[in-house]
């Protein structure tokens, strides 16, 4: 008797891998949602404004945006691409494309349900961190031209930071506060 093929070729689950490839959740609830908003930083949380892992940075500084996960990926090779040259540099994703986009067909007549899932995105206000370059120390020239190179690819402008960058609220640089003088009168509380 031969053998089988299946017993000399490896198995391989095909199952739900069409788009891992790309920057893609493992597992969500519903396919299709809502559009949604950019949020609009109000509160004066400067959250995720600063880098946190590399020490090079870009941050956007103009409008909010929608990425998708092709255009992250898009700019995190050309940043891998040019940073390859310095040994055990890292690349740092400060954002995640989690929400789906479902599109219709042009010309399609009104009604019939919502279209069907195109690609994932992620929606990123004023202000945020997106990629950061760390690992090994890298010159700066290199890491700026690194990383303009990847705002080039990306819809927005963008502004390079380090780690001594002031944290931003919106479009608003916050300067760090300064101790308040605290007097030492006393005061008095009559009952």
């Amino acid at each position: 008797m031969w053998p089988t093929t299946s017993l000399l070729l490896p198995r391989i689950q095909l199952g739900g891998v069409r788009f891992r490839s790309q920057l893609a959740p493992r597992q969500i609830q519903n396919v299709k949602r809502h559009k949604g908003r950019i949020p609009i930083p109000t509160g004066g949380s400067t959250r995720g404004t600063t880098l946190a892992f590399g020490d090079w940075g870009i941050r956007i500084k103009g409008m909010g945006v929608r990425f998708t996960a092709k255009q992250l990926m898009t700019a995190e090779e050309v940043i891998k691409r040019n940073i390859k040259v310095v040994k055990g540099a890292k690349v740092h994703l400060r954002v995640f494309p989690d929400i789906p986009v479902c599109i219709k067909g042009n010309e399609t007549r009104m009604g019939k349900g919502k279209g069907t899932f195109e690609f994932w995105a992620t929606r990123v206000p004023t202000g945020r961190v997106i990629f950061e370059i760390g690992g090994t120390p890298i010159r700066e020239e290199l890491a700026r031209e690194a990383l303009r190179q990847a705002a080039d690819k990306l819809p927005t402008t963008f502004e390079f930071i380090t780690r001594q960058s002031l944290p931003r609220l919106g479009n608003m640089v916050v300067q760090p506060s300064s101790s308040p003088t605290t007097s030492t009168a006393t005061v008095a509380y009559s009952s």
